[in-house]
C-alpha cells in the first residue's frame, strides 16, 4: 500500500479525531496507560497544529486517512533541559502526536522517514512504557539521549537522529 503524506486541513479534523481513540487504545493494550491521558490530544490541540501548518496526514493510496502527526522545525521548550545529552545543538525538527488507525502497517516508519527527509536532525520523545515506538525509533536509527520532562512534569525518553 502506497502512503502519501500531506498537510492536514481543518476539514480533516473529524478523520483525525476518529484515529486518536484507536491509537490510545493500542497504547493501553500494550501497557502504555499513562501517555495520552485526560483526553489528550484534544481537538483544540489538533486544530492548533493545523492552523500553524504543522499537522500532517498519512493517507492510503486511495486517499483514506490512516494516520496523523505533528512535525515542525522549531525549538521545543520541553527539550531545553535534558538529563543526558543531545547529539548536537543544531536546529532540529520535532515529531509529536503520532497516531495511526491500524489499517496500514509501518505508519511510524513512514512518518519518521518523511520527517528526516525534511530535516536531517530530528528530536522525539515518548513515554517509558511506549515500547512499540521505542522499538521503532531504535530501528529507524534514533539514539536514546536521556530524559526530558513534559509540561505536567512527567518524564519522557528523549531520542535524536542526525545525518551522519
Amino acid at each position: 500500500m502506497g502512503i502519501v503524506i500531506r498537510k492536514a486541513t481543518i476539514a480533516d479534523i473529524p478523520a483525525i479525531m476518529s484515529i486518536i481513540p484507536i491509537a490510545r487504545k493500542r497504547m493501553e493494550e500494550t501497557g502504555n496507560t499513562q501517555q495520552w491521558i485526560n483526553g489528550y490530544p484534544q481537538e483544540s490541540i489538533i486544530r492548533s497544529d493545523i492552523e500553524k501548518e504543522y499537522g500532517y496526514l498519512l493517507c492510503s493510496s486511495v486517499g483514506e486517512v490512516v494516520g496523523y502527526f505533528y512535525f515542525a522545525i522549531e525549538e521545543d521548550a520541553t527539550y531545553s533541559y535534558i538529563e543526558g545529552k543531545w547529539l548536537n545543538n543544531e536546529p532540529y525538527g520535532v515529531v509529536h502526536r503520532l497516531a495511526a488507525n491500524g489499517k496500514a502497517k509501518g505508519m511510524a516508519s513512514h512518518c519518521f522517514n518523511w520527517c528526516f527527509s525534511q530535516c536531517s536532525n530530528l528530536r522525539v520523545d515518548t513515554h517509558e512504557k511506549n515500547v512499540i515506538i521505542r522499538h521503532i525509533l531504535e530501528k529507524e536509527g534514533f539514539s536514546y539521549c536521556g530524559t526530558i520532562y513534559v509540561s505536567n512534569g512527567t518524564p519522557r525518553r528523549a531520542y535524536q537522529k542526525k545525518k551522519v
